[in-house]
């Protein structure tokens, strides 16, 4: 498996080999179980680990319960998959008790959902340690759905991100789906002006507008990348460049010239294999975001709870 090693900042490929030989391959298969089940779960532990690390970095702070803490903020609400973490977790422990920390479960478990749907895999650098605190007023670094490239570009750039890892990493929306009240307001009265947002492709209204009625129900769940949702390909580039693209944000990929240059490197069929490796590298670029490692924070027994 040809794949760039990356050593952040205490983590290495290999990390549990001799104490938790098992790790990488019980969460594998633990998310395989899960995924032929439901195969939604994909996307969601892909989203849960890039809300993780853009929260008081890659330390598992988003897994833990209580009032006020990061799941409960709204960017949150709609997080899934929690249950494949903790199932991974009582394995883990069972096997090695004490050994394996809920952040590297979370970053495995994304690696294994691209691979899962199609993507090419990665060597993920493991030694992370879980965070102690979480609060829900930390959030505000998550990306918005309006949000403009130039603040996307800040809030990446704040965690050593450049804008090449902003557009591959949003490029995870090759896969799954988003809800009609992110996105409906672009298709009716687009910033008041009574008509749709000009960006989205007019052979492609009516079908949105099908999908989200004016007042319909807003909780109804959309793919992001239409006709290839449960595939991990580089489409979502082709549907950008089409005025395809669900969520502002994302359209805006295309729209402003710094990062549809980047897009472009992406489309057709020879973009495919340069996003896979690219998408590989700045997924271990973003899990090495603020990880916390020797003896730093814990390994937590209950991913849910900071240890007693």
């Amino acid at each position: 498996m040809s794949a760039t090693l990356v050593h952040g900042q205490g983590t290495r490929v290999g990390f549990y080999a001799t104490t938790c030989p098992r790790a990488e391959s019980i969460v594998s298969s633990t998310v395989a179980t899960h995924f032929r089940a439901n195969p939604a779960i994909a996307p969601a532990l892909l989203r849960m680990h890039f809300h993780d690390c853009f929260v008081r970095g890659c330390d598992a702070s988003v897994l833990i319960d209580g009032s006020n803490t990061e799941k409960t903020a709204p960017p949150n609400l709609g997080l899934r998959g929690y249950e494949v973490i903790d199932d991974a977790k009582t394995q883990l422990e069972a096997a090695c008790p004490g050994i394996v920390s809920c952040a590297d479960i979370l970053a495995l478990a994304a690696r294994d959902s691209v691979v899962l749907t199609g993507g090419r895999s990665w060597l993920v650098p493991t030694g992370r340690r879980d965070g102690r605190v979480s609060l829900s007023s930390e959030t505000t670094d998550l990306l918005g759905f309006t949000e403009s490239i130039d603040s996307q570009k800040q809030k990446f750039s704040a965690k050593g991100l450049n804008t090449q890892d902003l557009v591959v990493l949003v490029g995870g929306h090759t896969i799954g789906t988003t809800a009609c009240q992110f996105f409906s307001y672009r298709l009716y009265n687009f910033n008041g002006t009574a008509s749709s947002d000009p960006a989205i492709n007019a052979s492609f209204l009516p079908q949105l507008q099908a999908l989200c009625p004016q007042n319909g129900d807003g909780t109804k769940r959309v793919a992001f990348d239409t006709g290839s949702e449960n595939r991990f390909d580089a489409s979502f580039f082709d549907n950008l460049r089409d005025g395809r693209g669900i969520l502002e944000s994302d359209q805006k990929l295309w729209t402003d010239a710094s990062t549809r240059a980047i897009v472009q490197r992406f489309l057709g069929i020879t973009g495919v294999a340069a996003f896979n490796v690219e998408f590989g590298r700045s997924m271990v670029k973003m899990s090495n975001t603020g990880v916390k490692t020797g003896t730093d924070g814990e390994i937590r027994k209950i991913c849910s709870a900071i240890n007693s």
